[in-house]
């Protein structure tokens, strides 16, 4: 619904003591004790409502903390659950920023530059290098795995091959299940929403710690070489993303990794760059496409962009695309065991001609519809795996392990069992690789063939994911797969695809949804060979597009990288056609699957445009009561006492009376430096401004630098004399004095917008008239949510308001 001529704002609720759907960490507002009754306003925390009496005191939060969902990706709902903090991305202007700012000499700036493209430097390195490693322990693992089935069914042994081949996946399977159970859950799933979720502005507990990088590597080459159908790629998006947070924090306190002169980088500005250029390396790793990846972190990972990241993440993965063609070369001579010359997934269709005419262009504008059912199919079954799921999961590590190793055997059961059902074909007499293939890769797999024949089923299940999709890609093969074994692979692919995402393994979700999309593409053009030009590999090419465009609802990014994937340029417009088709069908059903998830897991997701019914609300309908400031000179027992009754993270400081005439809004102060200052202990005996120079001398903008991964000062670790608690601090030196403010009458949707935009988090909203408190609440993420709005508003529906924009 349009702004204006409809329904009235509603009213604004009364003060209330209920509770909300879940509270993120605190929610970020604000909060102290012992101040005057003028400041218990609204605010933006719904932790506690903090009651005063006619003295001032505070009493006992009116509001138990209930905690946030989990961070897990294979606990979706409910589970073990964790506290989600929000990230610092404004610049903090204080005195002791200035100074720190007015002190730099220009080595010190150069100093910075080379350190912050030297960073980029390594993790393009590093995530060349890991990518190569997982895709030649793969293809070694799963490869021996499938040389020892092939030469017991040589010799007929096909009971005991399936016990082998099954045996072998199950423990694989079971390993990276209890790596990921016992030491890193959050490193299940493929990794990609919450990479997308900490670039929008949200820290989910220990998503990009060291041992969640473990994990992700060696549990991902576990787990796709157990013969999952699941890929390497989303992980490998999750794994740059951790190998840049490890680099850019100066390394991990906790594994005594730490490098102090990386301190220029100790803050989540410089860190949110250098994970954008993480997350598109590992797209560039996976997929050999470093202009996919460039665009991937553009279009669906970064929140937030400039032209100075878009040369930085394109410097990143042209480093991965070098390292990898010289690894690649290097194995080339058969030193990388089976690894050959393949491995990562690059197939090359550039030899084929692609000319089309009308009625390919009408088969192709079928396949996209088809992409766009499937793909809202897709989400929505996977939505109600993962509910499943969750509840299973959330009973411990032995389930998450039962689980897994269940799934692992249906998948070889289908994987060996099912191409038993197809004939065998003979061998084509201009087949120009070797027929039958004799070993673990090639289009023409032996299976229980006789020679001179081979089992087209078998070609696509018996292999690893990289070599089925190679052979649904292989042009020249008309008559190489029967339509029945093709319609068997995409009903086992498809079902497959969805049973798998969400066992506790690192997965991702690229290779079953371009598998099944290239079978069914393939069906459509052997189905239409007689009045189409295309052959049969470009239709499974457009058929992964459709699909692709169908699940994840990503255009540019997936198009690029399909056809850096392919080296076939001519069918761009084809594959630009595709997708939008696709994703404009799918539109229609849900949302796309990364964005389904990033829901399903709790995580308090900013979306780039505002909701409808946020334009009938303004932003002080919407901010938390009552709201709890200090005075520019406060007493130290009255900040210890907010600390520790409340988890807010950002407190308005406020000067009264004599400093000023009138009550005036300094800033904004935050918890991490009112510990360090208060750590320090540097107090007054009365109540004076002071010009704050002994801050300014004790102390150094790196002293108040946000530490790596959730360490840092905590109030219950400092202890204060009483004579310490009656004593006063001067707040002036670490206020923020330019917070971003906005007027209470300002329409929620813009400031959802501008929250977004700007990458806060924390909003101060100020009065429209004057001769009020100069501050009337926070703004935090928790006020955009629709859960918290509609627990103040029950009666507004936003279904209707969406469903009414929709029909506009």
């Amino acid at each position: 619904m349009e702004d204006g001529g409809g329904s009235p704002r509603p009213p604004r609720r009364p003060e209330r003591e209920g509770s909300y759907n879940y509270d993120i960490e605190s929610m970020d507002g604000s909060g102290a004790g012992g101040v005057p009754p003028w400041r218990s306003q609204q605010n933006g925390s719904s932790e506690a409502l903090l009651r005063f009496d006619d003295g001032g005191s505070t009493g006992e939060p009116l509001l138990r903390k209930r905690t946030m969902n989990t961070t897990s990706q294979i606990a979706i709902v409910g589970a073990n659950v964790c506290p989600i903090e929000s990230l610092d991305y404004e610049v903090v202007e204080n005195d002791l920023f200035k100074q720190d700012w007015r002190s730099r000499k220009k080595k010190q700036i150069f100093q910075y530059i080379v350190l912050k493209w030297s960073l980029v430097l390594l993790i393009g390195l590093l995530t060349g290098v890991v990518g190569f490693f997982n895709n030649l322990a793969v293809e070694n693992i799963a490869g021996l795995k499938l040389l020892r089935t092939s030469d017991l069914m040589l010799k007929g042994r096909y009971l005991k091959a399936f016990f082998v081949y099954g045996g072998c996946n199950v423990v694989l399977a079971a390993s990276a299940a209890a790596i990921c159970a016992y030491i890193a859950p959050a490193a299940a799933g493929s990794g990609i929403p919450e990479v997308k979720a900490y670039l929008n502005g949200v820290d989910a507990y220990s998503i990009l710690a060291p041992s969640t990088l473990f994990v992700k590597i060696f549990g991902s080459i576990l787990g796709v070489s157990a013969g999952f159908v699941l890929g390497k790629e989303g992980p490998m998006v999750h794994t740059g993303a951790c190998i840049a947070n490890l680099l850019g924090q100066g390394g991990s306190r906790k594994y005594h990794l730490t490098c102090n002169w990386l301190r220029y980088f100790k803050n989540d500005r410089d860190r949110r760059d250098l994970i954008t250029c993480g997350s598109a390396a590992g797209v560039a790793a996976a997929f050999r496409a470093p202009v996919g990846g460039v665009l991937f972190a553009l279009e669906e990972a970064a929140s937030w962009w400039r032209s100075a990241l878009l040369w930085r993440t394109f410097f990143t993965t042209a480093v991965v695309a070098v390292v990898l063609r010289g690894l690649i070369e290097f194995c080339r001579s058969g030193k990388c065991g089976l690894f050959g010359q393949g491995g990562l997934i690059m197939f090359d269709l550039s030899s084929t001609v692609a000319t089309y005419s009308t009625p390919d262009l009408i088969a192709i504008i079928v396949l996209g519809i088809i992409g766009g059912i499937f793909g809202g199919l897709f989400n929505f079954l996977l939505d109600k795996i993962l509910r499943v799921y969750s509840i299973i999961n959330e009973r411990g590590a032995p389930f998450k392990i039962l689980l897994t190793i269940t799934i692992s055997i249906i998948t070889s059961m289908c994987s060996y069992g099912l191409p038993w059902l197809a004939a065998c074909t003979k061998c084509p007499v201009d087949a120009v690789e070797q027929c039958p293939t004799v070993g673990r890769s090639g289009n023409y797999k032996n299976f229980q063939c006789p020679p001179g024949y081979y089992n087209d089923l078998a070609s696509l299940f018996f292999n690893t994911n990289d070599d089925a999709i190679r052979n649904l890609f292989s042009n020249g093969t008309v008559n190489e797969f029967r339509m029945s074994s093709l319609f068997i692979f995409f009903t086992a692919i498809y079902c497959l695809g969805l049973v798998t995402y969400g066992i506790a393994v690192p997965s991702g979700l690229f290779i079953p949804v371009i598998l099944a999309g290239a079978t069914y593409g393939r069906i459509v053009g052997t189905l239409l060979g007689s009045i189409s030009d295309l052959d049969p590999g470009l239709f499974a090419l457009l058929g992964a597009a459709s699909f692709l465009g169908g699940t994840m609802r990503m255009t540019v990014s997936v198009c690029v990288i399909l056809l850096e994937l392919t080296n076939d340029l001519p069918m761009l417009p084809l594959v630009m056609l595709v997708l939008l088709i696709s994703k404009t069908i799918a539109d229609n059903f849900n949302k796309g699957v990364y964005d389904q998830i990033v829901v399903m897991k709790g995580l308090p997701y900013m979306e780039a445009h505002a909701e409808p019914y946020m334009r009938h609300l303004v932003a002080g309908d919407v901010v938390s009561g009552p709201l709890i400031t200090f005075s520019g000179v406060e007493k130290v027992g009255n900040i210890v006492h907010a600390l520790r009754i409340t988890g807010h993270n950002g407190f308005p400081v406020i000067d009264e009376p004599p400093i000023t005439e009138t009550p005036e809004l300094v800033g904004l102060v935050t918890r991490s430096h009112l510990l360090v200052l208060l750590n320090s202990k540097n107090f007054m005996k009365g109540q004076v401004k002071t010009s704050g120079s002994f801050v300014l001398r004790r102390f150094g903008a790196f002293d108040f630098a946000k530490p790596g991964s959730g360490k840092g000062l905590k109030i219950q670790n400092l202890d204060f004399t009483d004579e310490e608690m009656d004593m006063y601090v001067d707040l002036h030196p670490i206020t923020n004095t330019s917070p971003y403010t906005v007027v209470e009458t300002m329409s929620l949707a813009k400031a959802a917008i501008l929250f977004r935009e700007l990458g806060l988090r924390h909003l101060l909203v100020v009065p429209k008239t004057p001769d009020r408190p100069p501050i009337v609440g926070i703004l935090t993420r928790h006020d955009f949510m629709p859960e918290h709005i509609h627990s103040l508003f029950p009666n507004l529906n936003p279904h209707k308001y969406h469903s009414a924009s929709m029909a506009g």
